[in-house]
């Protein structure tokens, strides 16, 4: 897997965590305990920070980055989902960033809230914990419930058992 050290800056990862031979690491990148980062991931830490905390999942095609000195932060059990883009400082424990999802600058997502699929959320917006936002520009169109963390408890439960099974039973063929 291509991991990546820039100007003395380079990534940490915990052996617990599964990081796919095609996911990239650039920098400054701490993945913790159990974390999934997908095949084809990006995650650029060349002039800034990224911290993924434990029992999160950054899915296939992701990209992460950060503004320059900046830190981006993924708490626990945080999905990001298939080709989303995140430029943003702080993601919220057990919050969902629907596929193909873009998160600009300065975005701050709260925890527990859900980031539909495609949803395009610009600079500087506040997603407050427990709702749920779609659309371009994104915008609120209801609220979290029991459903949906029974739904984001099974989904993410499913990555940090990923991260078990790959370590016994993934293996290059070709």
């Amino acid at each position: 897997m291509p991991w990546y050290e820039f100007e003395g800056r380079r990534p940490r990862v915990d052996p617990t965590a599964f990081v796919s031979e095609t996911a990239i690491l650039v920098g400054q990148v701490h993945i913790g305990p159990r974390v999934y980062v997908g095949h084809g991931a990006i995650l650029r830490a060349d002039y800034g920070n990224i911290v993924v905390d434990a029992e999160s999942a950054v899915e296939e095609g992701a990209i992460v980055h950060i503004n320059p000195g900046g830190t981006c932060h993924l708490a626990e059990r945080v999905t990001v989902g298939h080709g989303a883009k995140v430029h943003c400082p702080r993601l919220e424990a057990s919050c969902v960033v629907g596929i193909g999802a873009v998160l600009s600058f300065d975005v701050i997502v709260g925890e527990w809230a859900i980031v539909a699929e495609g949803a395009v959320v610009p600079n500087g917006t506040r997603v407050p914990p427990g709702v749920i936002v779609a659309g371009n520009p994104a915008r609120e169109i209801g609220r979290v419930g029991d459903r949906h963390r029974s739904f984001w408890i099974y989904g993410k439960d499913l990555y940090v058992d990923l991260t078990r099974r790959y370590a016994r039973g993934f293996r290059r063929l070709r």
